[in-house]
C-alpha cells in the first residue's frame, strides 16, 4: 500500500550527507541528490498536486545528531510525510572521528525510536530508507580525507551495519512506516554493473545511484 500525497502536502527529507547533497548551496534547498530527483519527477507526473518539498539533512549526522535538532528542524515544520535516511555515520564514527566510539546497536535503536515516536503520534506518514554500504574495491578516503577505508575497514563496517539495518526494518514494522530497502536494492543492482557504478566510495551515490533511490522512493507514494 502506498502513501497518498495530497495537494498542498509538505514532504520532508532528512538524514546525513547522502540526503544533504549541498542543499544549503542550492536555490531550492533540495541539493543535487535524490530529493531533487523525487521532487522533479513528482512535479512532472502530478502538476495538479503541488507539494512543498523540504530537505533538512546535514552531512555527517548520526541518529544522536538528528535527535538534537529534531524539534526545530523537523517537528516544528509539521510535515505530512517524513523520509529518513541515517545510519552510515553511526556505523563509521569510530573510524572517522578521534572522539568517536563504536555506537552499540541498542543505542542506535533507542535514538531512532525517539525520532519516530512524536511523528507517529502526530499522524505523520513515514518512509524509512535503510542505510547501505556497497562492496567497492580498493582504498578510498573518507571523512573529508581523515581516514583511509580499505577491505578490512569495510568488513568491519559491514558487520556493524547489518544489525542496524535490521533495526530500521523492525522500526518500520513497529511504526507502520514504508521501508525503502536500499541496501538490498543496491546489492541487486551491483550484480551486473559493479558497485562503483552506484556509489564510487561505497557510501555516497553517483548520479545513477541517486536516480535509483529516487525511483524506489517514488514507488512508495501515489
Amino acid at each position: 500500500m502506498t502513501i497518498t500525497v495530497r495537494p498542498g502536502s509538505t514532504v520532508m527529507f532528512t538524514g546525513d550527507s547522502i540526503t544533504d547533497c549541498q542543499r544549503l548551496e542550492s536555490e531550492d534547498g533540495l541539493g543535487f541528490g535524490y530529493p531533487l530527483r523525487v521532487a522533479g519527477e513528482w512535479g512532472l507526473r502530478h502538476p495538479d498536486r503541488p507539494v512543498t518539498w523540504l530537505n533538512t539533512a546535514n552531512g555527517g549526522d548520526k541518529v544522536m545528531d538528528l535527535e538534537a535538532r529534531w524539534q526545530t528542524d523537523v517537528l516544528d515544520a509539521r510535515p505530512d510525510v517524513v523520509s529518513i535516511l541515517v545510519g552510515v555515520n553511526d556505523m563509521g564514527w569510530h573510524t572517522l572521528d578521534p572522539k568517536g566510539y563504536v555506537i552499540p546497536v541498542e543505542e542506535f535503536e533507542a535514538g531512532y525510536d525517539r525520532l519516530l515516536a512524536p511523528l507517529a503520534e502526530a499522524g505523520t506518514k513515514l518512509i524509512l530508507i535503510e542505510p547501505f554500504l556497497l562492496p567497492i574495491h580498493g582504498v578510498v578516503e573518507a571523512g573529508a580525507g581523515v581516514a583511509l577505508i580499505g577491505e578490512e575497514e569495510r568488513k568491519e563496517w559491514r558487520a556493524d551495519l547489518d544489525p542496524k539495518i535490521q533495526v530500521v526494518r523492525t522500526l518500520a514494522r513497529t511504526y507502520g512506516a514504508h521501508l525503502l530497502a536500499a541496501d538490498g536494492m543496491f546489492a541487486g543492482l551491483t550484480a551486473t554493473t559493479g558497485p562503483e557504478y552506484w556509489a564510487a566510495d561505497g557510501v555516497h551515490p553517483t548520479p545513477a545511484g541517486h536516480a535509483a533511490l529516487a525511483a524506489a522512493w517514488l514507488r512508495l507514494v501515489a
